[in-house]
């Protein structure tokens, strides 16, 4: 149930960087905050050419809807609760002192650090499966300066609002999470039929979520920082009624469309955006 480090090594061997002590990927920070401008569109056109062509999730219900966040995934699943099963995980968390009890949600909080995400697979589950209210909430934002995704419910949501993170959820509920047992911390999970491994990196945005995987970060870091400079550099032209959208809506521009864009970098160098989460 509780990846040991070298097991989340083996589980991440793409990554030949620098890992937590839990041996989850640690990214450079330089390339998170330049993920901090990044749109989902930035990001699946790297993911997709490298062939990873299901990274992306939609259709969540957020607590800060156009707050952006970029974090490392801390990983958890859930599973409807069985006696046995319950048994065993209470043992095995009792053995490194986890807290016995029904509310094995709080033992992956307690894990968190700054910049993680914490991405709970819940099945789905929204009555009586509430990962966090506001409660929980303002221990994950506090502990995280991100959030969470969580594919079941939350509580609190008036609560959840007021927090300096987003959260992205499918449901809100009254109810309180019971009835599950906790089946996995930093392991592999599904989330809306995308595989995400601990140390992922969340990608947040106003349309959805991003799970990219480490050893891609700083392709996609660098391709929507060059992305989002040009669209800049474009929509200025065109705004200017200098090109056509022909001329500038295209994959290749014409030559001297890009030696005039040259000549504006250097009066407008590409700036890297501060991130709204990750190692703040």
């Amino acid at each position: 149930m509780l990846l040991t480090p070298e097991q989340i090594i083996n589980l991440t061997p793409m990554w030949d960087g620098p890992r937590s002590e839990d041996g989850r990927p640690l990214p450079d920070q330089a390339d998170l905050d330049a993920l901090a401008g990044a749109t989902a569109e930035h990001a699946w056109s790297v993911l997709d050419k490298a062939g990873y062509r299901a990274q992306y999730v939609g259709g969540w219900t957020q607590s800060a809807p156009g707050r952006t966040f970029v974090g490392r995934a801390l990983t958890c699943g859930f599973m409807p609760f069985r006696a046995d099963f319950n048994e065993s995980v209470v043992r095995e968390g009792s053995a490194i002192g986890q807290t016995v009890g029904d509310r094995q949600n709080t033992w992956v909080i307690e894990a968190l650090g700054p910049g993680d995400c914490l991405v709970a697979d819940i099945f789905g589950k929204v009555v009586n499966g509430t990962v966090v209210g506001d409660n929980l909430g303002t221990a994950v934002a506090s502990r995280t300066g991100v959030g969470a995704v969580i594919d079941g419910g939350v509580r609190d949501l008036s609560g959840l609002r007021e927090l300096e993170a987003n959260f992205y959820f499918r449901d809100t509920d009254p109810t309180p999470i019971r009835d599950v047992v906790l089946s996995t911390m930093n392991g592999p999970i599904m989330i809306g039929g995308t595989t995400v491994l601990p140390g992922d990196v969340v990608l947040g945005t106003e349309l959805g979520v991003t799970f990219i995987p480490p050893h891609l970060v700083s392709e996609v870091a660098a391709v929507s920082l060059r992305t989002a400079h040009r669209d800049l550099f474009g929509k200025q032209r065109l705004a200017e009624r200098i090109y056509t959208t022909t001329e500038i809506d295209t994959p290749t521009w014409a030559s001297h469309i890009e030696a005039d864009y040259q000549d504006w970098t250097r009066s407008n160098p590409i700036r890297v955006p501060q991130s709204t989460g990750a190692g703040e």
